[in-house]
């Protein structure tokens, strides 16, 4: 796993401490016990500390699900510089 991998799994896993890496990678709200309006918000919060960005509040309906965040990450940082 590279670094960017690495942190939101990190992000995941405050989140939903009882996700095994594994399950992390395929995490969605669909398949994740607990995952509802609240974890939702908790994770976006968590996710932008981590790395230092705000989520536009538009997108948040599109990003329910671990590889979704790894996408929108990668153009979020890159458009960014970072």
């Amino acid at each position: 796993m590279d670094e960017l991998h690495v942190r939101l799994a990190r992000c995941f896993s405050a989140v939903f401490p009882s996700l095994s890496p594994a399950r992390i990678l395929k995490a969605q709200s669909s398949n994740v016990e607990g995952w509802d309006s609240v974890a939702s918000v908790t994770l976006f919060a968590t996710i932008e500390e981590e790395f230092g960005i705000e989520i536009d509040i538009q997108d948040l309906k599109a990003l329910l699900s671990f590889e979704k965040l790894i996408v929108y990450l990668q153009q979020t940082l890159k458009q960014n510089g970072f």
